[in-house]
This record gives structure tokens, sequence and C-alpha cells, in this order.
């Protein structure tokens, strides 16, 4: 049988919900994913979110469930399946026949019915719930999540293309914006839908904050031109806590500035490299990530598991780490008094000087948001560090300096000469770059590293 057209399966919970759950609601208009984060954050309690999905359908309405009622301001996540990222839906139904469990959820295989099942009474107002995917060419996830009344998904034409495959940029930029018009039109169901920029994780390390915050800003540009009114802005934690809070600071006022909707946010993601091997270097590196979230003004952080370097994580280990953060959360200092949303923030930061100058560049060059993007790559004005894709120039080069700061080795043709200068430590060698990409793990798994937080959370 197709696993397409096979019946639902009944998927209902075996336990009552409890009192604090919110109330069901499966309605197309029942969850704004861009307004409850927003809610939250203006008030500030950070939602915490997992990068979690299964192929079984009863595996992933208990993590949906387990993660709304985890002890913390959550919203929900069904991650995709690789095979489904990249259109290779034959695979997926040839495990679904099997019983073969895939890396995620198949969310264009399984049947309208099964999803609908999947999130009946736990997605809702108290609880939306974002697909996560990966996707150069996403236009059937667009589909069949629209289809659902699912309002909320991620990526870009640039960041679901460059690090993942060999998509050409350019196929990536038409179907995105077919997409995002696509994803627009759900506004007619009362919710605005919301498209979160993957643009602020580019490789998962190594990519100077700057280009970062630059990328991350574009791509939100672009969804705003294609009809998106509700987005939010990524920056991932790179190796050193005061370059990434400048870098935050950074990306937030430039939002201010260039992008044409109040209604955005940003979101913070643990450490998206080599991770710590030991339980204690992971939650260390959870705790920076959670204090750096709150510290700047940030809404919502995606959290990683202390299983993170060895394996896929279980329902319970993400439920550990979104209340562990949680606990860091609700004890870090809030924004610094001129932090993200005052005046006074800091004219001179490189990183603000840096990723503007990035901005400004790519926008000279189309007033078409993709257009600009494809010549900026073809110019060199974008160019990623040590991305092997076809459509990257591959020129520029990174490295981290004796403090653990991110910095230019070579910018290549980025039009940043009279902004870096004196950068270049010589030829970036093979065992630098090793040890560079462990940096992060060597530095939270050391014995003298500081003590964690002990709370309550599981």
């Amino acid at each position: 049988m197709n696993p397409a057209r096979r019946p639902a399966p009944d998927l209902q919970p075996r336990h009552p919900s409890g009192p604090s759950d919110p109330a069901p609601d499966d309605g197309p208009t029942a969850a704004d994913f861009g307004a409850f984060v927003r809610a939250h954050g203006a008030r500030g309690r950070l939602v915490v979110q997992p990068r979690m999905g299964f192929s079984d359908p009863a595996r992933m309405r208990a993590g949906l469930l387990a993660t709304r009622r985890a002890a913390a301001h959550t919203v929900g996540t069904i991650t995709v399946d690789s095979h489904t990222r990249v259109g290779h839906l034959r695979a997926v139904e040839e495990a679904l026949c099997a019983g073969t469990d895939l890396n995620g959820y198949p969310v264009v295989s399984h049947s309208g019915d099964t999803t609908r099942q999947v999130l009946h009474g736990i997605r809702g107002p108290g609880f939306p719930v974002q697909v996560r995917h990966g996707s150069a060419t996403p236009r059937d996830i667009f589909t069949a999540i629209a289809g659902l009344g699912l309002t909320a998904t991620e990526g870009g034409p640039v960041s679901y293309c460059l690090p993942y495959g060999r998509t050409r940029l350019a196929d990536a930029v038409r179907e995105w914006t077919e997409c995002s018009e696509l994803f627009a039109q759900l506004r007619a169901t009362g919710t605005d839908p919301h498209i979160e920029t993957f643009g602020g994780c580019m490789l998962g390390q190594l990519c100077p904050p700057s280009q970062l915050v630059a990328i991350s800003l574009l791509e939100a540009m672009f969804f705003v031109q294609h009809g998106i009114r509700s987005v939010s802005l990524s920056y991932a934690q790179q190796t050193h806590p005061g370059q990434d809070e400048e870098a935050i600071l950074a990306l937030r006022r430039l939002c201010r500035e260039y992008l044409r909707t109040d209604n955005w946010h940003v979101v913070v993601y643990a450490y998206m490299g080599v991770y710590p091997q030991t339980d204690e270097g992971a939650l260390r590196l959870l705790a920076k990530a959670a204090e750096l979230a709150v510290t700047t003004g940030c809404e919502r952080l995606i959290v990683k598991t202390v299983a993170e370097s060895r394996r896929i994580p279980t329902v319970a280990e993400n439920v550990q780490a979104l209340e562990y953060a949680a606990a860091v959360a609700a004890n870090a200092p809030g924004p610094k008094p001129d932090g993200a949303e005052g005046p006074h923030d800091d004219p001179d930061s490189p990183t603000y000087q840096e990723a503007r100058a990035l901005v400004e560049a790519v926008l000279s060059l189309d007033s078409d948001m993709g257009t600009a993007l494809l010549s900026a790559f073809r110019h060199g004005y974008l160019d990623i560090p040590y991305c092997l894709h076809p459509d990257n120039r591959g020129r520029t080069r990174s490295h981290l300096d004796a403090d653990g700061r991110l910095r230019w080795a070579d910018i290549g043709s980025l039009p940043l000469g009279h902004l870096v200068r004196g950068q270049r430590p010589g030829r970036v060698t093979a065992p630098g770059l090793l040890k560079d990409l462990s940096y992060v793990r060597t530095t939270y798994d050391a014995h003298d590293a500081p003590p964690i937080l002990r709370s309550d959370a599981r």
C-alpha cells in the first residue's frame, strides 16, 4: 500500500492532558508562531525549542506532547527527514513500507489525516509548531504543510542551498520565491505565516559573525519582499561569548534599520559545530547559549542535548535540555541598559560595520532581493569560508585568534577592505583548521571549565 494513502493510525494520548496544558485547537488560525514568541519575549521569558523529528507518527506525537509539557516556555518542532529534504520520496515510501526508521518526520509522504492526528489536541494558541526541513527546493514541503494549516517553517534560498549539496543557487532562489509567495497566502486564514531564516547558521562554525549577521538579515528581507510579514532571524553561537553578544546586538540594530516589518524576533542556536563529548561540557555550552540569548534580549533559543556528539537524542534528553536552558535563562541577567532595544547601541562595533558594509554592497546590486543575492555570490561580495558549493567563490578564509575570537584570514572579494586590515595570520593549514574546529569541544570539556548550573531540570 502506498504510505501516502494508508489510513491514519490511532494516536490519541494514553494519559489525559495535565491542568497546565493549553486548550486544544486544531483550526488553521490556532497557533500564530511569531505572535506567540514575541509576546513571551516582550515579557522577558525566553522561549526554548528542540530540533526533534521522528518518522513514526506515534513517537512524533509523543515528542510534541513532552515538549509542550516541559517545565519551560516551549514551541514544538517537526523536523523533516533527509530523504524528503532532497525530494527522494520513493526512498521514503520504501522505508515506511519496510518499517525502517528515518531521521525525521516525512511530512510529504504521511497522509494529511495522519499528521492531523499527530497534532490533534497538542498544537494551539499556547503551543505553536514549526516545521524544520533543510531543503534547497522545498515546494513539496511547503505545499504539504500549507495544506495542514501549519504556518511556521524556516530555511532560506542561501542558507539551505550552499551548505548542503550542489543545487544551483538560482534554482533555490526561484523555488524559495515561489514558496514564500505561496506561504504568504495563508494570511487569508487569519494567521500571519512565519518563516525563520537559517542564514545566521551558515556551515555551523567558522563563518565570521559579520557575514552570519548579513546573510540572516538579507534572507529575512527576501522573505518580506515576497509577502511574509512575520519573520525570525537566526544567529548560531560561535567561539567567543563577547563576540557573539556584539554580533546579536548588531543584528538587532540592523533589523530595526532595514526590515520593513515590525513582526520579527531573533533566535539563538546553541553551538552547531563539533560539540563537547562530556555531559558537563555540553551543559556548560548550552548554559552559555541561554545566557547569551537573555543578555542580548533575544526571544527564542534552539537547544542542543548532552547526546549531540554521540547520536540522535531521545525525547527525554530533549526535554532535559529544554528545562535546563529555561532554568539558566530564568537566572540570567536581562539585557544591558544600552542593549538590543536601546538607543545607545555602539555604532563602532566591528561586527556591525562589517555586516552593514556587506548588506549595503548586496543591496546596491539590484532592487530584487533574489537577483541581488545571486549577483553577490557571483561577484564574491558574499563568500562563505570553506564552503565547497560551486556557486560559492571559495576565496575567503577564517581563523581563531589567541582569545578565541573568529576573524577573517582572507576576505577574498568581500567589500571589507576598508574595515579588515592586518588580519591575515599566514596560510591556513590543515592542522590549524582542525584545531579551530575542535576549539569549543576542547574548551568546554576541559576539567578546569566553569561549573555548570545545578537545577531541578530532569
